[in-house]
């Protein structure tokens, strides 16, 4: 058996890391922006990757105006979304399934951590046969303050009972990245779209295109800066 990597959890972030819900998100709030009157840019609906449904709609109601209608908006965008989920499932990200079979084959623990609420969570893991994948989870819900705040970090950690500077962070957002970076953990970007945030990859320890890379990085025992060791 090779060497332990140096890290001794794994923590997931879900949106845009393991599921490719970014793309239907988007399509979603593009198309029920569209129904109302309005147009929200792809650039501006990638600026809100990661980012908890309350800052979703401050920035929305930035760009529409104050008497942007956020309840019919939400029901709108709720429907296109599942209609499209519902009709074609939700993708995996290249790499989740592999990577989660040799951290359960090589009996190193993980957890999911994430701003959505437990019941999309449980939605979007169902519609993507996911369900059951993940053990450990820490949602929105279980928190006092979302992303970039580090809560839903340090909870995983202390559910994972590991110290969460042994704990490998994995995200796609430099919200994530932010949240990863107050909580003392390693922190891996893995972005999900294009171009990759500057911002992000300055904060990140560690910048990959997808999470084969990040598997054959830690097969081949992990031989970065191990700054985070305790």
């Amino acid at each position: 058996m090779p060497a332990r990597p140096f890290f001794s959890a794994v923590i997931f972030d879900l949106d845009g890391l393991v599921l490719d819900t970014e793309s239907t998100y988007t399509l979603a709030w593009r198309h029920a922006a569209e129904a109302m009157g309005y147009g929200l840019s792809e650039s501006f609906c990638q600026s809100l990757s990661g980012l908890h449904y309350q800052d979703v709609e401050a920035k929305l109601l930035a760009v529409c105006g104050a008497d942007f209608d956020l309840q019919a908006f939400n029901q709108q965008a709720g429907a296109c979304w599942r209609a499209s989920a519902n009709a074609s499932g939700i993708p995996v990200k290249p790499g989740v399934r592999e990577l989660l079979c040799y951290l359960n084959g090589q009996g190193i623990p993980f957890a999911l951590a994430t701003n959505s609420r437990a019941a999309n969570v449980r939605e979007c893991l169902a519609l993507s046969g996911l369900s059951g994948a993940f053990l450990r989870q820490v949602t929105r819900d279980d928190v006092a303050a979302g992303k970039p705040e580090p809560d839903v970090f340090l909870q995983a950690a202390t559910l994972l009972q590991t110290p969460v500077r042994q704990c490998l962070v994995l995200e796609d957002s430099l919200t994530g990245i932010i949240a990863a970076q107050k909580a003392g953990a390693f922190s891996v970007l893995v972005p999900s779209v294009s171009p990759t945030d500057p911002q992000a990859a300055a904060l990140c320890d560690l910048l990959l295109p997808d999470l084969h890379a990040l598997l054959a990085t830690i097969r081949s025992e992990f031989p970065y800066p191990q700054r985070n060791q305790v």
